[in-house]
């Protein structure tokens, strides 16, 4: 069962800024291709890194959230990033197939 968390401007400072655990924040949208494609990839990661990482995704859609994508310079989508201690450490752009993307953050998470 997935382990990500929806986020959306009222819980992103608590739930990513404040974080103890680094956490990769999927900035998507519903009418994206490869969002969809993304969805269940982060789904099965959620899992996998349960303890280890957490998870969220931010529809930047919804209006609520215009202001937290313009924040994180969200031009194209999905947009991946990773944050760790209220900062972003790393960035992903597109598509990622699931077996190359835990490795990736594995070494990351060392």
């Amino acid at each position: 069962m997935s382990k990500t968390i929806t986020l959306s401007d009222k819980n992103f400072e608590v739930e990513v800024l404040k974080s103890d655990l680094p956490i990769l924040v999927d900035f998507w949208a519903p009418w994206c291709g490869p969002c969809k494609m993304m969805s269940p990839v982060l789904d099965d990661l959620s899992e996998q890194f349960d303890g280890k990482m957490k998870i969220g995704k931010l529809d930047v859609e919804n209006m609520d959230h215009a202001e937290l994508a313009g924040k994180y310079n969200i031009q194209s989508i999905p947009n991946m990033k990773l944050f760790k201690g209220g900062q972003i450490i790393k960035e992903f752009i597109g598509y990622k197939e699931k077996e190359s993307f835990a490795a990736e953050l594995n070494e990351i998470l060392k």
